[in-house]
């Protein structure tokens, strides 16, 4: 029984241990990745796409799908919108096949943001529409919290602000604020925060805009300090609004100097270029706006070379390349599919062959654990049955020994009685010779019947002898439990075990009757016997 536990808690504990393995392996990599992102990024798009692979290779699509869309993420905040753009396409596809609907609420927001980087409004806001309500939906289907809905209506949010839209925007963010506001479980947009305080100083609160902004900001420069170039940058917005220039200059600049130390967001580079440059304008410092004109100019036509006219309708162009390259690789995809279900016949009788395995095995432990618990059943039995023999063989040994010991008692019964026989016929032959008055020389009859008498003392030896002999150990356990007893009471004591009547003990003993009484009392105060206690009773135990 305990190798059959035994057997089942190892392979417990190998199937966690693979478990274990097998989940932590992505979250090294993403560790890693995540780590560089800010510093190196062709290291950590390598340690995206190892994810990737691996992940494809474990046939593990969520995470394939997540790893896709980190690379996305970074080649997107790197202004590399070309990649960024395939790889959300190709998490779209892969979500599309796996109906990962929470992976695509990320992917539809993440186009959105493309197009809206391009300019086209119109492409952004679907997609942006699609993550939104795809995001409801599963709220309603209690996939999602209803929090994470507000990172839905923040992208609608800012592409609203940066279109100088405010009123849809602030529409947008009552109605984000008003489910936050719905949820069990409230909390705070910071995002959100900083929206709301921007549209405060475009409606000219300036004082609530700037405490709401610096209060979320204290968020940011915890958990997300790349978001400060955005912040830096709508605070210089501010200050230029209430034409505190020299305020905004240095917001600006601390903007610029946060998008080169994290290399994010950095289609606000070009934003605050411009800005600088028209601010340097306004204060006639000439030399400055000149060179911050011409540092926007080089960051537009690095970021947006495809909003030129050449390639303006560069993405509409990749749409219908990639419907035909789908097409193109729809027959190498089914010829896959068929790969994929080989290897997943193959894969599927592997695991049939390790399941059967595994219940030989089991079934293996089992008999050979039921045949150990048999052969020591029957061991045991066996050792039992000769236990119990030799019980038994003890018992009529005992009981052998008992009857001889009893057979031996009545044989000192009856000498003792004997005994007494014969000291009563002496007595009557002397009580006749004392009655007779003939010539009979009476001192030499005397001496006859003294010699054939003999003496007590004699007679009480040879009883003692004897007695001895019959029962060895009875005089040793008195003797030990008993040592102030004296050799008086150890001969009633004797006598008391042969069950002799106090009439012969008298005769033996050479006593009366009377005396033979007082000794029984003796002895039962020296014995710590009470009354209700039986004296032969208690002797015979010994």
């Amino acid at each position: 029984m305990r190798f059959y536990k035994l057997l089942l808690f190892v392979t417990f504990c190998v199937l966690v241990n693979y478990t274990c393995n097998s989940q932590n392996w992505s979250k090294k990599i993403y560790k890693k990745a995540n780590s560089l992102k800010f510093k190196e990024l062709d290291s950590s798009a390598y340690y995206y796409n190892k994810g990737y692979e691996l992940s494809l290779e474990k046939k593990d699509t969520v995470k394939a799908i997540n790893f896709l869309i980190e690379l996305a993420d970074l080649h997107g905040h790197n202004v590399n919108y070309e990649k960024s753009y395939d790889y959300y396409w190709q998490a779209l596809l892969l979500a599309d096949k796996s109906n990962d609907l929470i992976s695509k609420v990320k992917i539809y927001r993440g186009l959105g943001w493309l197009y809206s980087f391009y300019k086209r409004d119109k492409e952004a806001l679907k997609y942006f529409d699609l993550s939104l309500k795809l995001h409801k939906k599963l709220v309603a289907a209690n996939k999602v919290e209803p929090n994470n809905v507000l990172n839905s209506y923040f992208s609608i949010i800012n592409l609203y602000r940066m279109n100088n839209e405010f009123d849809m925007a602030q529409k947008y963010i009552d109605s984000s604020y008003a489910l936050g506001a719905e949820s069990k479980r409230r909390v705070k947009s910071h995002y959100l925060e900083i929206e709301k305080g921007y549209i405060e100083a475009v409606n000219g609160d300036y004082t609530k805009s700037i405490d709401r902004i610096n209060a979320s900001s204290i968020y940011f420069k915890e958990k997300q300090p790349s978001y400060l170039i955005v912040i830096y940058a709508l605070l210089g917005d501010i200050y230029k609004k209430m034409n505190r220039f020299d305020e905004s200059i240095q917001y600006y600049k601390k903007s610029l100097e946060f998008s080169s130390k994290y290399n994010r967001h950095l289609n606000y580079k070009m934003l605050v270029y411009e800005s600088l440059a028209n601010l340097y304008a306004i204060r006639k410092n000439h030399e400055e706006a000149y060179k911050y004109l011409n540092l926007a100019k080089l960051e537009n036509d690095f970021i947006f070379g495809s909003r030129s006219k050449n390639n303006q309708h560069l993405l509409e162009i990749k749409d219908k390349f990639r419907i035909e390259k789908d097409k193109q690789q729809s027959l190498e995809k089914n010829q896959r599919i068929k790969e994929l279900e080989t290897e997943d016949k193959i894969w599927f009788l592997q695991k049939v062959i390790l399941i059967v395995s595994f219940i030989f095995t089991l079934l293996f432990g089992y008999v050979f654990i039921r045949f150990l618990r048999n052969k020591h059943k029957n061991e045991k039995s066996i050792l039992k049955e000769k236990q119990r023999l030799k019980l038994q063989e003890q018992e009529l040994k005992l009981k052998q020994q008992s009857e001889i010991l009893e057979i031996k008692n009545k044989e000192l019964t009856e000498s003792a009685l004997r005994l007494i026989e014969k000291d009563e016929l002496i007595s009557s032959i002397e009580k006749r010779l004392a009655d007779e008055k003939g010539n009979i020389n009476a001192n030499s009859l005397k001496r006859m019947l003294k010699a054939i008498k003999g003496s007590d003392d004699n007679n009480w030896e040879q009883f003692e002898a004897r007695f001895t002999a019959v029962n060895q150990s009875f005089y040793m356990t008195l003797k030990t439990n008993f040592p102030k007893l004296t050799p008086a009471d150890q001969k009633m004591c004797a006598l008391v075990k042969l069950n002799m009547p106090s009439k012969h003990m008298a005769k033996l003993l050479g006593i009366s009757v009377e005396s033979v009484h007082s000794s029984r009392y003796r002895l039962r105060k020296k014995l710590g016997l009470s009354r209700s206690d039986n004296l032969e009773e208690f002797i015979n135990s010994i």
